[in-house]
């Protein structure tokens, strides 16, 4: 589902221009709306570092050129949404040029760790948003429950469960869950 070309541009614009809040870790634009997100948890923080070091360590000898890195904003303007998912895996390259963020296209895997306060938007809304923009591997991580699901296929038609301890396939990769832990 996509909003006006119009409305999203001045989503964006306002967005841009929000000052820096304390406790407010990303700012996202979703379902025609600005969405401001709360500062994530050391737990949480901890997951997204762990992952990125056992993906950047594999993808020279798959991907060369491409990394897994946090902090960068995925946007699909067409659609009308700006996400900033936890972690990514796209071409180092994609981050020396002028755009604000980073296409769709470029990116290979998105990675979302749950978060306390607001889990749906993990498991329902960034599911549907991450497999309309063509993304081919989404990997989401629930410290609330020691578990997780690999989505792949067009789509996302194949879902693949697991629990911290297991070591799970995403795409090429192989990640060993067993360094992940659950919320205190």
């Amino acid at each position: 589902m996509s909003i006006d070309p119009a409305v999203y541009a001045r989503l964006r614009e306002i967005a841009d221009q929000l000052p820096q809040v304390p406790g407010i870790g990303k700012i996202e634009i979703a379902g025609g709306e600005i969405v401001m997100m709360m500062s994530p948890v050391k737990r949480h923080e901890l997951a997204v570092i762990r992952i990125a070091q056992q993906l950047n360590a594999q993808l020279p000898q798959t991907h060369p050129g491409y990394i897994a890195h946090g902090g960068a904003d995925l946007e699909d303007a067409g659609m009308g949404k700006l996400r900033n998912p936890d972690l990514m895996v796209f071409p180092l390259t994609a981050l020396d040029d002028e755009q604000p963020a980073l296409l769709p296209h470029e990116v290979l895997l998105v990675v979302e760790i749950v978060s306390k306060s607001n889990p749906e938007n993990d498991y329902h809304n960034k599911v549907r948003d991450y497999a309309a923009m063509g993304i081919p591997l989404y990997l989401l991580v629930d410290p609330r429950k020691g578990t997780g699901i690999v989505h792949d296929e067009p789509g996302y038609t194949s879902r693949k469960e697991f629990a911290f301890g297991d070591t799970v396939t995403v795409g090429p990769w192989t990640l060993d869950t067993k360094v992940l832990r659950t919320y205190a």
